[in-house]
């Protein structure tokens, strides 16, 4: 099991000291889901909810969101993020919405925190816009699905097979 670089040697919480890292162009992929009844899901698509565009106030609340992420995670060190998208990808038969988004700087740290933040918030936006008319609705599956760059090289998660985009 690697090392955890978040604790000192007397086991209190540190910011890691990223200074000696080789710059690299990292990238993520960070994927999230809201599932929610069949009406609420046509009634999104059709842009009938009462707030606004639901897609277009979620993917700028999930950028503003990721270039905030060091202000929210206590360890995360300040970023100047070079991009952040945000996408959508409805499923009808499934009355979901699956929220990616796609975070990617020249660091010496990766941005995954950063994708993990968009998504969130993307996905609580969703919810914001919509709950007047369903409370129930679920927020789940939030995992990284893809990372490159840095000394630990790439990871794309396994359990998605084909459904990873490149």
């Amino acid at each position: 099991m690697p090392k955890l670089t978040h604790f000192d040697s007397m086991g209190r919480a540190k910011m890691v000291d990223v200074t000696h890292n080789r710059e690299t162009v990292r990238e993520c992929a960070v994927r999230g889901s809201v599932f929610m009844k069949p009406a609420t899901f046509r009634t999104i698509l059709s842009g009938k909810i009462p707030k606004g565009d639901v897609f277009a106030v979620a993917r700028v609340a999930g950028i503003m969101a990721a270039k905030r992420t060091a202000t929210l995670i206590p360890m995360c060190h300040p970023l100047n993020l070079s991009y952040v998208e945000i996408a959508f990808m409805p499923l009808e038969e499934e009355s979901r919405i699956d929220v990616e988004a796609r975070v990617r700087i020249k660091a010496q740290t990766g941005v995954e925190m950063e994708g993990f933040v968009a998504v969130t918030t993307a996905c609580l936006t969703i919810y914001d816009m919509c709950k007047a008319i369903d409370r129930g609705m679920v927020i789940s599956n939030i995992h990284l699905v893809k990372k490159t760059g840095g000394k630990s090289g790439a990871y794309i998660a396994k359990h998605l097979g084909n459904r990873i985009r490149s």
